[in-house]
Formats: structure tokens, C-alpha cells, sequence
């Protein structure tokens, strides 16, 4: 993709970018795009978040609704909750004398290309969503490192234009992440066990963990259980926004796990022993493959 658009003039550094929502994500994109593009506004509805934006230094201009903004926009980056994307997409719907590219960062796919979809033709979408994060959110915690070594996921829709395409490809350059194009329907099936499926277990594994073991807690739960420390609100829209998909990959863990515990309820060390050695392997095999992409 990065080949055949890398002959057209640079679209970023001319763009006045509009990010909805100023969170971890909104935040770090910002910090990561000061200085690579024309203008920086930042849009949050919460106030103290808009006060530790402005003594960032990076905005051009901050408001607390997107009407409010009177200047020209050229990329407008929505970078909220899943549930509260698909919301601004349908007021956006019903804007007058307004377009321009749309790119989210949406943890979940299929739903918001979908609302995409019915936006007025005066814009130009496109699905996306970094693969990082960290499990505290908000505009404080927000740097602009985030996204160095992350794959970026592009989902074109059929009215994408090569612009739009272009713009992601800067942007993924611009912040040192690497462009995957995919389809919304792959996007939420592989995040589904790579990224759902894994928070549940963790908030399972949390909640299962009786408080007197405390004192012995070492880097093995604390690994095993830091997803479970993200914002319920936010995870909350992504389980019911990717429900099939999830119910789909717990299935399959909900396979495996049984199978190691028949295993050692039988005392079969040898299988068992086996098991081990096989869901190590394939977890090199994954970061391995993660590494070629």
C-alpha cells in the first residue's frame, strides 16, 4: 500500500486535525503529531482534561464540542470510547458545511465502519485502531511514544478515498507505528483473542484471587492480571460491540484450559507435560509471526 501512494504530495503537514477526545489515545496522538501538521485542535467535553491540554503547549485551538470549532478542518481523528464514536458519528451525520477525512481509533471495527457508512458524502472515512495502550487512560498519562513499534490497523471502506489512504499512511509513518491494512470483520475476530478475551480472563483471574495471598504477589499476576486495571466504561463498549467474536475465542480458550485441567486432575504428567510444552511453542510461533508483519 505504502508503495503505490508514496508518489502523491504529502497530505499531513498541510492538515488542520481535529482529535475528538482527549484520553490516552486523543493525547498521544496529539503530543506524537505536534509539529508534523498545519494545526492541532483538541475537542473534550471534560474540563479539567481541556485545562492540562492547554498547558500542554500542542493545541492550536480547544473546545469542548466539535460545533464550537468556527476554523477549518481537515482530518477529524475521533478517538473516544466505541459506544461514544458511534454517537459522534451519527451527529456528524447532521453536520451542515462541514467534511473532510474521518479516521477513528476504535477498539472494535465492524459497528463503526458501519455508521461510517451513512455519513454525508462531504466526508471521507476510514476505520482504524493502534494496537497499544496502557492500562491508565487520560489526557495525563498521555505521551507521545504510545505508538512507536505498534501496528497501526487501517480498515478501508468502499468509498475510502486514496487520499484518506495516504493520510494513514503519514499518520502510521509520523508516529512510528506500522500501517496493517484488514477488513472490520478480521480486525474484531482477531482482537477478539488477542485483546477481548485476554481482559476478561485477567478480570476473572483478579476478581478470583483472594485478597490474604497479597504478600505474595510477584511480576507473574502482575503480568498476568494488568489488562484487568483498564477503565470498565471504555471496556465495557468493546465486549458488547464484539460480542459473537469474543463468545467465539472464549470457546476455544474455554477448550484448551478444560483440557489442561482433566489433565492434572488425572495426574497425567506426561500429557500434561505435553500440553505445557505445546502452548509455549505456539506463543513463540505468535510473537514470532508478529515480527514478520
Amino acid at each position: 500500500m505504502s508503495d503505490l501512494l508514496s508518489s502523491a504530495p504529502a497530505i499531513l503537514p498541510h492538515s488542520r486535525v481535529a482529535i475528538l477526545g482527549l484520553g490516552l489515545m486523543g493525547g498521544s496522538l496529539a503530543y506524537a503529531l505536534s509539529g508534523k501538521c498545519a494545526a492541532l485542535i483538541g475537542v473534550d467535553p471534560d474540563a479539567q482534561t481541556l485545562r492540562l491540554a492547554e498547558t500542554s503547549g500542542i493545541f492550536q485551538e480547544l473546545h469542548a464540542r466539535p460545533e464550537a470549532i468556527t476554523t477549518p478542518v481537515d482530518v477529524w481523528i475521533l478517538a473516544a470510547p466505541v459506544r461514544s464514536i458511534l454517537a459522534i458519528l451519527a451527529e456528524m451525520s447532521h453536520w451542515q458545511g462541514r467534511g473532510g477525512i474521518v479516521l477513528d481509533l476504535g477498539s472494535t471495527k465492524v459497528h463503526i465502519t458501519q455508521a461510517m457508512r451513512r455519513l454525508p458524502d462531504a466526508f471521507d472515512p476510514l476505520g482504524g485502531h493502534p494496537m497499544c495502550g496502557k492500562e491508565k487512560g487520560s489526557f495525563a498519562h498521555a505521551e507521545a511514544g504510545l505508538f512507536r513499534d505498534a501496528n497501526f490497523a487501517f480498515c478501508r471502506l468502499e468509498n475510502s478515498s486514496t487520499q484518506a489512504m495516504q493520510f494513514a499512511e503519514e499518520l502510521a509513518t509520523a508516529i512510528g507505528a506500522a500501517s496493517l491494512w484488514i477488513d472490520a470483520e478480521t480486525h474484531d475476530r482477531w482482537t477478539a483473542a488477542t485483546s477481548h478475551l485476554p481482559y476478561l480472563i485477567a478480570n476473572a483471574l483478579a476478581a478470583a484471587t483472594p485478597r490474604e495471598v497479597a504478600p505474595l504477589i510477584g511480576p507473574g499476576f502482575r503480568s498476568s492480571t494488568r489488562v484487568a486495571g483498564s477503565d470498565p466504561g471504555m471496556m465495557l463498549d468493546i465486549l458488547l460491540t464484539n460480542r459473537a467474536q469474543i463468545l467465539v475465542a472464549a470457546a476455544s480458550f474455554q477448550d484448551a484450559f478444560l483440557k489442561l485441567l482433566v489433565l492434572l486432575e488425572a495426574d497425567g504428567e506426561g500429557e500434561l507435560a505435553q500440553k505445557l510444552q505445546s502452548g509455549r511453542l505456539q506463543r513463540d510461533e505468535l510473537f514470532n509471526l508478529q515480527e514478520l508483519v
